[in-house]
This record gives C-alpha cells, structure tokens and sequence, in this order.
C-alpha cells in the first residue's frame, strides 16, 4: 500500500512537471548548447596541431559557433522569461 502511494506520488510529480510549457522546446535548446559546447572544445583542441593556413578556418569556425551558442542561450532566456514573468 505504503509502495503504491510512493509511485503515485512520483508519477504525480513527473506528470505536473512534464507538462511544463515549453518543456520539450527547452530540452531541445539545452541539447543543443551541449552539443555546442563539445563543438567549442573540439575546435580549441584543433588549434593544438593546425597548420598556418588552417588557423584561419578554425577561427571563424569557433566565431560562428560562439553566435550560435549565443542564439541558443537568448532563446532559453525567452523561454525562461515567458514561463515566468517578472512581477
């Protein structure tokens, strides 16, 4: 008996929570900025061992993934701003 509430309870708070506005869209968003952020690294790692003539590449390459790191992290902050306004 004492179990069946356990679960009850918990399916309860993982129902109210799912059902988050913009739940999946944040999930997405956040996904998105890991992947990222492991691209980030990937490219100062290239910097290590790249010729000259490649440097060039992988600079504008770490420029565009810092905007669309920046994209990402505004659009979580409107998320975050439509859920729960300022008072």
């Amino acid at each position: 008996m004492l179990v069946r509430t356990v679960i009850i309870y918990v399916a309860m708070t993982v129902c109210a929570l799912a059902f988050h506005e913009n739940t999946f869209a944040v999930f997405e968003l956040r996904e998105q900025l890991q992947i990222l952020y492991i691209n980030m690294w990937e490219l100062l790692y290239q910097l290590e061992y790249v010729t000259p003539d490649q440097r060039i590449i992988v600079y504008e390459e770490i420029q565009h993934i810092r905007e669309q790191i920046q994209r990402v992290i505004d659009q979580l902050v409107q998320h975050d701003q439509h859920q729960h306004p300022l008072p």
